[in-house]
């Protein structure tokens, strides 16, 4: 991929880590955002998505943001709260409005800039228990394609939805046997995502090699959206 430098936001653990990792193999810098004190990066800064004041101060050009912090909060319906609904709001959504509010005007000067977003695939593909996580990463959807519109063509923007992933995130629904057979059982390509999967078309999304790529929302997810078998 060359020389460029992508901020990645929430890249110590799971899937942002897994993004760092394969754009430092091909010679990009990566700034890198997260809660967790990660010194084994020389370009951490400490941070929160969920406070605007917490935001580090980024000098430099920027040729691509990633937005990795998300949340599982899968519980029925009539169990959640309202305060649910806002904190999956606040880590999901708000919080890629806060960093792209601060960050993206230093892509400005980039040639091939780049956001990539997360989504699921509950969005798309009602799933019990999903309500109030899919109700954010569906904001997270609509802001994709609109900021895609509105910065074409100078940067461009794209929304991976992936399907259950082996990310500590994601640990207590596959903490057993039963519960991982399961979740590959219920994916056409049986098995369920790695962090390097969806961290590999993060990387290409962020990559000339997508050029002419924005505005979409990329189901990720094994055949479980569209395929039945």
């Amino acid at each position: 991929m060359g020389m460029k430098r992508i901020l990645v936001v929430g890249a110590s653990s799971g899937i942002g880590a897994q993004v760092a990792k394969l754009l430092e193999e091909d010679g990009c810098e990566v700034v890198s955002i997260s809660r967790e004190n990660d010194n084994s990066r020389s370009n951490f800064f400490s941070g929160d998505v969920t406070n605007t004041n917490s935001l580090p101060e980024i000098e430099g050009q920027l040729d691509g943001i990633v937005y990795c912090p998300g949340s599982i909060n899968l519980r029925p319906f009539k169990m959640l709260k309202e305060s649910d609904f806002q904190n999956d709001m606040e880590v999901n959504f708000y919080g890629v409005v806060r960093v792209l509010q601060k960050y993206s005007s230093l892509m400005k000067n980039s040639d091939l800039a780049s956001v990539v977003l997360f989504s699921t695939v509950a969005v798309q593909t009602g799933m019990p228990f999903h309500a109030s996580v899919a109700a954010a990463k569906g904001a997270v959807e609509g802001l994709g394609r609109s900021l895609a519109a509105e910065w074409a063509p100078k940067i461009r923007v794209n929304v991976i939805a992936p399907s259950l992933t082996d990310t500590p995130l994601a640990a207590r629904l596959l903490d057993s046997e039963n519960k991982q057979q399961a979740a590959m059982d219920r994916h056409p390509l049986k098995r369920y995502g790695t962090p390097e999967d969806v961290a590999s078309l993060a990387v290409w999304l962020l990559d000339e090699k997508s050029s002419f790529m924005t505005g979409q929302v990329i189901k990720w997810d094994g055949g479980i959206s569209s395929v039945k078998v």
